[in-house]
């Protein structure tokens, strides 16, 4: 070997040792750059879930909440008396004092309530689909949201398909807890089948009808239809998607409400739909 072909191999040697350090040193960094992201970003998922916790524990403290046993408007009851309608219209409305509430944030519309779930919140409504997404009851960013109403829906005069959204958080915070109603045990208990919704003019109770996960779509949120076919094709669909042992009857006279949200953080969706069968002007 010559020195020329000696002094060329010990260059090649040396440049590529020092490429192997540089890919080292590119390598460290990108390991601590993912651990150092992990570590914010448990760091902020934990103080948005503190603020949470103070949010709720401010509510509760602060709302009174009414069992009211008072008489209401049956709604499109069927001819079937043997339906399970019939065993959830006897059922004591749930009632909320909304002054605290609306002092918290005007842009309360309504207070949802679902047994054997942590569902016991305020409902809010903006001008778009986003806000809450990132913004908690007191309008301070967080990553929890809140939950919301479709800013497309009047809460005052219901449309064909009233549409609430929360995030399903880990800690079962906001609608992290509507997994539940894809158990056995939740629901083999008729119990469960219904949704306590208040607002500042109406109790309402709705009878839940469809349970089921789907990805991502925008069909199942339509809020009103053109007529009466595309309605029936609607409920048809969102009946057919059930994975629940109910048969509970829909028709066109059905206002229908619909809860949503995300499953394991990708594009599933879990849904729970439920029909208006009872409602009670409050008494201010």
């Amino acid at each position: 070997m010559t020195i020329e072909e000696y002094i060329k191999r010990q260059s090649r040697l040396k440049e590529k040792h020092n490429n192997q350090k540089i890919l080292k040193y590119i390598l460290i960094i990108i390991f601590l750059s993912i651990i150092l992201f992990s570590i914010y970003t448990i760091l902020t998922w934990c103080i948005d879930n503190y603020k949470i916790q103070k949010i709720n524990k401010d509510i509760d403290e602060n709302t009174y909440i009414n069992i009211n046993s008072q008489k209401g408007e049956l709604v499109n009851p069927p001819k079937d008396k043997d339906s399970d309608y019939y065993y959830y219209k006897s059922l004591p409305f749930y009632q909320v004092s909304f002054s605290a509430l609306s002092s918290f944030n005007k842009d309360t519309v309504a207070f949802i309530h679902m047994k054997n779930t942590n569902i016991k919140y305020p409902v809010v409504q903006t001008s778009d689909n986003s806000y809450y997404l990132k913004h908690s009851f007191n309008k301070s960013e967080n990553n929890a949201g809140w939950i919301f109403m479709d800013y497309r829906n009047n809460i005052n005069d219901l449309d064909d398909n009233t549409i609430i959204y929360g995030h399903a958080r880990l800690d079962e915070t906001m609608f992290g807890t509507l997994k539940n109603t894809l158990s056995y045990n939740w629901q083999n208990n008729q119990d469960n089948y219904v949704i306590f919704l208040s607002t500042p003019k109406e109790n309402m109770i709705f009878q839940i009808f469809s349970i089921y996960k789907i990805k991502s779509e925008s069909y199942y949120i339509t809020t009103n239809f053109k007529n009466n076919q595309e309605k029936k094709k609607w409920l048809d669909t969102m009946k057919k998607r059930n994975i629940a042992p109910i048969d509970t009857k829909v028709n066109l006279n059905d206002k229908i409400l619909t809860l949503s949200t995300c499953q394991n953080y990708k594009d599933g969706r879990i849904v729970i739909q439920a029909k208006l069968i009872k409602k009670q002007k409050r008494q201010n």
